[in-house]
């Protein structure tokens, strides 16, 4: 039996094992691995039209029209010539069938362009440059720094000390710091020898391909040994090489089968409310149509059996021709003349209107975001009128709400709080842009982008107060940043999160520089000398913890333990003698966490030399234990992590984006509900809802719900939902079921008195998402205003707009910017990406991306309102023409012997839908808007019609298809009975079928032209060409084809010779024109004003404001900004993952040693002139304040003072 078994031949079942050898092309070619190439086209040159015209027939209206084509084909049966159906249906097919190739072609495009990227792959004990698509499986490639991964690769070798990689995973995970990888080292003593990697013929036996981006399982032979493989040492399809300048690695996985194509799965298919209504009338009109025919169908047989008999004479039968079989011809017969009611236009022009509302976004400039240079874009254009109906707003908090860049705000030292700024009168300032920043000139080595406002703090440090010190000290040695150094000076960071990123890089510009780290080491440059602390543990973050802690040696051999984390985890641990210090830093932490910063505290501890030999013993014992490891070393950390000294706390401010308060209140007016979704501790999600109006202080109450048991979870909505509402029974109110509705029962809307805001976190939601509890927690959800889910998962964002999308009839609308806020995006009626700090995986998941959360105002309440508008006009507008031009046929059925023959020239029945009203409703649906974008922000309350489908729904269906059943009686009777006794001027009978199809048709025209008219609400000259441009084409082309010259040339296709001419000259024609169009709108001119002064809507009522203004409104003023102060107390300043203390300590970052370098300070000691105290340092203060006092009634704490300067320099 070999290593892999007993048969190498690949099945066609499924893989179930991937095994592989090194360098050996023809053994893995056995097995039909997968090349390298992608494919995310459809088509090729060949299989286009097939392909193409199959999925298009299966769209059940353009089946419909192919039946039609069939029927219209047979003699006995077809009134009208093929062509009426041919031209429409060809144009649709073409239109859709070009727009296919189109995206086909762009697909074909990037995958070319990705297929075709080089890169270097060893064939023949020679590296030569190859393009992707020709790698495969078990081939050995390099890659150089800042190349993306070829393929799924096993590392084998790099550059780096201790054959390391640093990967960026962006694309994978939306996370934009570098992770690091390591390859075992018995293929990292290979190198880069390529003689050596090219003998490598290692065999992996490994797991199939699969989605999981988080692990990985397989094992490496070679030379006689097994060595296990695991995540840490697979570089996947979609990273890039950072910071590495070069690497080896064998290929795992090609093409589809590598990771990142597996986890790329069709998005389910979106379709708008208005779609699916439109679905459940097509079924309802052809059922209709149905029914007209069977009627028609019955009324020519009983006219065959009465009347018809008296024909036989004259006109004889066909042999086997009764009344039965003519009827049943009849019925086909009106099928294909009564098609119209479902036109097939109405899909084409739908498309075209979305499509240019999808241009409107795409160009809008006011949603372009200058700084990054990104415009807002439309992903899809299918979606547009669903953004003027949506109801729920779920929200990302990070890098959508807020900025995601951390900046160091505040902290409180020793009892005094840093950070704020105050006049001469002692008057806390507003900061600004124009607030004098601190100068930091003092320090070579200071962050450049790094801007503080409070000149004490600065003053502090320079002054060399102990305690000041030790808290930057702690900062600059407490975290598991890595530190690269290009250059001289030149220092950039590489931070697990922008928590740690931004306390770090305020040490540094206040004179505590991290400068390098090894794995048993950290060096810092504190007030430019040179000092190295040996690292002895780490005691890495993790959420249960909270916390982390590193155990230092000084350079004057002292040892030390410094512990940051969350405050109330810190304040269980410190010792007796903080309590004073701890009740004054707990007030500051209370301001801090009123203004929505995210607060840190930090403590120390200096530790006994043989206490820590034992400690140390032991923490090695835990730390290689094969069982319970985990909960060994947490009894350590508890052990060692006890009465620690407070030193102070950070606030670190997560910025909200610019509007965000703005939009979320427009937003809250337009009655649309907003959750925000958030993986976030309760207290800083909840401090930043106030800071951006989601949560107010004149709520009525905010809910907390924090049960840690089922039962305590529903006790707590249940008693949040008698609060608002103390009627209220524990059964929920279902709305009534709806005909070819869901199956699942919708909640009803409960309304409460008052506003009131609910926040949970994550390990009650968990409870609250059971099947059980469900309804509870969207019931009470539904009745506030505002929800904030606290610590949920990504896995929980998805379940909960999917809960709301299961039980409400409501559109949802997801808005994120990360990885993690992919589920909810796809699962939402509507997903908009944020294109932000966290990678492209939201953007390229979404339906609608931008820049910045507050362009989802005018998104919704002008894009999204106007789009509904125009579709709900055009589709008002296009059943009522269609409907009317059908009916007429129905009527004229009755004066014809239901033979069905058209009341209409079949040239006009071919043109009326693609040339004569086709443009004027287009012009109505691209440029209509019944106010401009500012009337829209002024008066949000316009979106909620939307929301309530109040323009367009089975109701307004039905009123149209009686007024165009209304119109039809009027535009076939009118014409009737004005021309059945008419004479011409001349005396001639004008009473033919041929005068009386004119007559009829022009009517028609004018009369849904008219009605246009009277739709629109907003004219432009596009609109005005359109419209007018129409009837002079009908007048033409009517003239044109009814002339004498045509008929000679084919007298069979053009029967209506001189017709037009000899009508339309007569003026009781014209004056039956007039007639019939004041009969077909006088009822609808009459029901609009009565409706406008008895139930006015808010449309009218804005609309009737713009006309008495008569200019655009004023800008509306800026909200000024109000410090708002709660003893809330907000999160701590870690919103990450486990941190990098075991790779910190394992050695295995270790970078290539650096050249010997300066401190970056020009001098020694701090006799030189660059630290002596200025400005304020002799402790004056403009309010007349010791600058440096110490807390009243604040204990002092023993501090041990590193010196970094000797006593001769005092």
């Amino acid at each position: 039996m070999s290593f892999f078994g007993l048969n190498c031949a690949r099945k066609n079942e499924q893989e179930l094992e991937r095994k592989l050898r090194a360098n050996d092309r023809e053994y893995n070619l056995s097995f039909k691995y997968a090349t390298n190439a992608i494919k995310t086209s459809k088509y090729n040159f060949f299989t286009f039209l097939p392909l193409n015209l199959f999925e298009q027939f299966q769209r059940i209206a353009n089946a419909y029209f192919l039946f039609l084509l069939v029927l219209q084909l047979i003699p006995e049966i077809s009134s009208l010539s093929w062509f009426t159906t041919v031209v429409p249906l060809v144009l649709v097919l073409s239109v859709t069938a070009a727009k296919d190739a189109t995206d086909d072609i762009n697909r074909h495009r990037n995958d070319n362009h990705v297929n075709n990227r080089k890169v270097q792959v060893l064939i023949d004990e020679k590296l030569r440059s190859e393009k992707w698509m020709d790698v495969h499986v078990g081939d050995i490639i390099k890659l150089e720094n800042n190349q993306f991964v070829t393929a799924d690769l096993l590392l084998l070798s790099s550059s780096e000390p201790l054959n390391l990689v640093y990967i960026e995973t962006a694309e994978l995970d939306g996370e934009t710091n570098l992770k690091v990888r390591q390859a075992l080292t018995v293929t990292g003593d290979l190198g880069d020898d390529v003689s050596k990697l090219a003998d490598f013929n290692g065999e992996v036996l490994c797991e199939p391909p699969n989605n999981r981006l988080d692990r990985f399982t397989g094992t490496l032979a070679f030379a006689g040994q097994k060595y296990a493989l695991d995540n840490e040492k697979i570089l996947l399809r979609g990273c890039t090489l950072r910071n590495t300048e070069w690497c080896f690695g064998l290929v795992l996985f090609a093409g589809p089968e590598t990771k990142l194509m597996q986890n790329c799965g069709k998005s389910t298919f979106k379709r708008t409310s208005v779609d699916r209504l439109m679905n459940v009338l097509v079924l309802f009109i052809f059922g209709f149509l149905a029914f007209m025919c069977t009627v028609l169908a019955i009324g020519n047989y009983c006219w065959e059996l009465g009347e018809g008999s008296a024909f036989t004479v004259f006109l004889p039968r066909q042999n086997g021709h009764d009344g039965a079989f003519s009827s049943f011809l009849t019925f086909w017969s009106y099928v294909i003349i009564l098609n119209t009611v479902v036109p097939i236009s109405l899909y084409v022009s739908v498309e075209f209107i979305r499509l240019g509302n999808s241009f409107y976004i795409d160009w809008d400039r006011k949603m372009y975001h200058s700084r990054s240079d990104t415009p807002a874009v439309a992903r899809t254009t299918t979606l547009n009128e669903e953004l003027g109906q949506i109801k729920y707003v779920f929200s990302d908090k990070t890098g959508t709400l807020t900025q995601n860049i951390m900046t160091f705000n505040k902290c409180s030292i020793n009892g005094k709080t840093y950070g704020d700024v105050f006049d001469y009168m002692g008057q806390r300032l507003e900061i600004n842009e124009h607030t004098e920043t601190v100068d930091f000139s003092f320090n070579p080595l200071a962050d450049p982008r790094f801007t503080f406002h409070d000149h004490a703090l600065v003053e502090a440090v320079k002054l060399e107060i102990p305690e000041v010190h030790a808290f930057f000290r702690l900062l600059a040695l407490c975290h598991t940043v890595m530190a690269e150094e290009k250059k001289e000076g030149e220092l950039s960071y590489q931070a697990q999160s922008p928590d740690e990123g931004a306390l770090v890089t305020a040490a540094r510009n206040f004179g505590f520089v991290f400068r390098s780290r090894t794995p048993d080491s950290i060096s810092i440059v504190e007030m430019g000398e040179q000092c190295t602390y040996k690292l002895l543990a780490i005691l890495d973050f993790n959420n249960v913890r909270k916390r982390m802690s590193v155990i230092v040696r000084s350079p004057e051999g002292k040892l030390s333990l410094y512990c940051k984390g969350a405050d109330t985890i810190i304040c269980e641990r410190l010792h007796g003698s903080c309590t004073k210090l701890t009740n004054v830093t707990t007030e500051h932490l209370n301001e801090f966490a009123g203004e929505g910063l995210r607060t840190l505290a930090l403590a120390y501890k200096d530790l006994d030399e043989d206490f820590f030999l034992q400690w140390q013993q032991r923490h090695h014992e835990a730390s290689t234990a094969l069982e319970g490891r985990e909960d060994k070393l947490e009894q350590l950390y508890e052990e060692i992590e006890t009465d620690l000294l407070l030193l102070g706390a950070t606030a670190i401010e997560d910025k909200l984006q610019d509007g965000v308060a703005q939009t979320i209140e427009q937003l809250s007016k337009a009655d649309i509900n907003i959750w925000v979704l958030t993986g976030d501790k309760q207290e800083t999600a909840e401090n930043i809802g106030y800071s951006c109006n989601l949560l107010r202080e004149e709520m009525n109450d905010v809910f907390v719900i924090s049960g840690n048991s089922p039962e305590d979870v529903r006790q707590e909505l249940r008693n949040a939902q008698k609060t608002m509402k103390p009627g209220a029974t524990e059964d929920c109110t279902f709305l009534p079921e709806r005909t070819l509705g869901k199956s699942v029962k919708a909640l009803a809307d409960e309304t409460v008195n008052g506003e009131y805001g609910l926040v949970i976190n994550g390990h009650s939601l968990a409870y609250a998402l059971e099947r059980s509890m469900e309804l509870d927690f969207l019931r009470t959800a539904c009745m506030c205003k505002a929800v904030i889910c606290c610590r949920v998962t990504p896995l929980q964002k998805a379940q909960v707009v999917e809960l709301v999308k299961m039980y409400k009839r409501a559109v949802t609308l997801a808005i994120g910017d990360g990885a993690n806020d992919v589920s909810m995006i796809k699962v939402a009626h509507i997903g908009v990406g944020i294109s932000g700090q966290e990678g492209m995986q939201a953007v390229l998941s979404s339906d609608y991306s931008f820049a910045q959360f507050r362009f989802l105002q005018r998104l919704l309440l002008v894009h999204g309102r106007w789009s509904y508008l125009r579709m709900c006009k055009f589709l008002r507008y296009f059943f009522y023409k269609n409907f009317t031009f059908t009916f007429v046929h129905f009527w004229y059925a009755f004066f014809c012997g239901f033979s069905a023959q058209t009341v209409y020239d079949e040239l006009f029945i071919t043109l009326y839908n693609l040339v004569y009203t086709a443009l004027p409703v287009l012009g109505m649906s691209l440029f209509d808007q019944d106010v401009n974008d500012a009337w829209s922000f002024q008066h949000p309350q316009l979106y909620v019609p939307g929301q309530l489908n109040l323009y367009f729904s089975k109701t307004a269906f039905f009123k149209c298809a009686l007024h165009s059943c209304y119109s039809s009686l009027v535009l076939f009777f009118i014409p009737y009975g004005a021309v059945s006794q008419a004479a011409r001027t001349d005396g001639r009978d004008v009473a033919d079928y041929q005068s009386f199809a004119v007559l009829t048709q022009t009517c028609l025209l004018f009369a849904v032209t008219i009605q246009l008219g009277l739709e629109m609400s907003y004219w432009t000259a596009v609109n005005t060409v359109f419209v007018v441009g129409s009837l002079v084409m009908y007048f033409v082309v009517t003239f044109t084809m009814y002339s004498n010259g045509l008929f000679l040339v084919l007298p069979s296709a053009f029967p209506f010779i001189g017709t037009a001419r000899n009508s339309l000259s007569q003026p009781n024609i014209w004056l039956t024109i007039v007639l019939t169009s004041i009969l077909c709108t006088l009822p609808v001119v009459t029901y609009r004003f009565l409706l406008i002064l008895l139930r006015p809507t808010i449309n009218d009522k804005v609309m009737f404001k713009v006309r008495q203004a008569k200019a655009s409104p004023p800008p509306l003023p800026r909200r000024a900004r109000i410090r708002r102060t709660s003893s809330r107390r907000s999160g701590y300043a870690f919103s990450h993952a486990q941190g990098y203390g075991d790779l910190v300590t394992s050695g295995r970052f270790l970078r290539r040693p650096a050249p010997p370098r300066s401190s970056g300070f020009a001098h020694t000691g701090r006799a030189t002139s660059g630290f002596s105290p200025m400005g304020r340092s002799a402790g004056y203060s403009p309010a007349e304040r010791a600058q440096y006092a110490k807390a009243q009634e604040v204990e002092t704490t023993s501090l041990q003072m590193y010196r970094t300067i000797s006593d001769a320099a005092l």
